[in-house]
């Protein structure tokens, strides 16, 4: 055996429930028996719940320069993230890393600084990092600079969603060199109603060249806000969808929108909101006002250009918690 090369197997890895399954265990059984002979190489690794003493266990077998994306949504506490940060770091071929759920908020805050310290300085040692999702992290308020100084290579999508940030967060993003060539930014339910979106409008102007995709659900922007990036907006011509539903703003605004989108030959899929003006004082939608605004924004959007496909939607329902989606003809319902 001497000088042989070990034997590689290859597995993606989901690890979702409290126990080993059979066939893990049988698998890891085996390749600890063959210590050195074999290689474990997981490419994906997707971690949604599972003991931490198990998890551990399985990342000292595999090889973690394989792993290439890697997805943790699990509501684990400080110090369960404390011991898993150090494996992130080794995983020096990562090209995506999705995180959900994570809240220090109630630690003291020099365990979160200590924390975010070591979480970010992990990034330092990923070279290859070109999509990061962070989903629910509560730690990004007012520390993203110190993610973003970190990161290593341009990236392509980044997604910071249902996050608390400051303003001086969205400065820090907006001069950060490497999101100048993303492809795709989603800041949904990113709250900006008592910010200047200044920053946000000096993203854009960065990103116009490359962004295909842009994501303003939910973010409480407001009629007085729109206008600072409208004409960063206006020169992203290779975006393809662009979607902004839930922010509160009125048909004029609406209307100065979307002259603004005209020039946006590439988009294939545009989401808005219900202009403000469709809703009565307790904000429920009144349907026969919403169908007269929609004939006017009908007309005023085939006037500007042919749009391929244009929705736009309502406020999430208090009862089914869902909204209701409609075309350019208020009675073509998409649901």
């Amino acid at each position: 055996m001497r000088g042989q090369q070990p034997f590689t197997v290859f597995i993606d890895l989901w690890l979702q429930t409290r126990t080993l399954d059979e066939y893990l265990t049988c698998l890891l059984l085996w390749v600890k028996q063959r210590e050195g002979l074999l290689h474990l190489c997981c490419k994906k690794l997707r971690i949604l719940g599972m003991p931490f003493h198990n998890i551990r266990n399985i990342l000292k077998m595999v090889n973690l320069d394989c792993i290439q994306e890697v997805e943790v949504n699990c509501s684990w506490i400080l110090p369960i993230l404390t011991q898993f940060t150090p494996y992130l770091g080794q995983m020096r071929n990562l090209q995506k890393l999705d995180l959900s759920h994570v809240d220090v908020s109630h630690y003291v805050s020099t365990k979160q600084e200590e924390f975010v310290t070591q979480f970010t300085s992990q990034f330092l040692k990923l070279h290859y990092l070109q999509k990061l999702y962070m989903n629910s992290v509560s730690f990004l308020e007012g520390h993203l600079d110190q993610l973003l100084s970190c990161l290593k290579t341009p990236l392509k999508i980044l997604a910071i969603t249902n996050c608390v940030l400051l303003e001086s967060d969205l400065r820090h993003l907006s001069q950060c060199p490497s999101v100048s060539q993303l492809k795709t930014l989603d800041l949904k339910g990113v709250r900006l109603a008592n910010v200047s979106l200044v920053p946000l409008q000096v993203l854009l102007e960065k990103v116009a060249g490359t962004l295909e995709y842009l994501d303003l659900d939910d973010c409480g922007i407001v009629d007085s806000q729109v206008s600072t990036i409208l004409p960063a907006l206006s020169r992203c011509f290779e975006l393809t969808t662009f979607s902004f539903c839930g922010n509160p703003i009125s048909m004029a605004t609406l209307e100065n929108l979307l002259c603004h989108t005209i020039r946006l030959n590439n988009l294939c899929l545009e989401l808005y909101p219900a202009p403000q003006d469709s809703y009565d004082a307790d904000g429920t939608l009144c349907h026969s006002r919403f169908a007269q605004l929609g004939v006017e924004l009908m007309g005023r959007v085939r006037d500007l250009r042919h749009p391929k496909r244009i929705l736009f939607c309502t406020d999430y329902c208090p009862d089914c918690g869902n909204r209701t989606f409609y075309g350019l003809n208020i009675d073509q319902r998409c649901c």
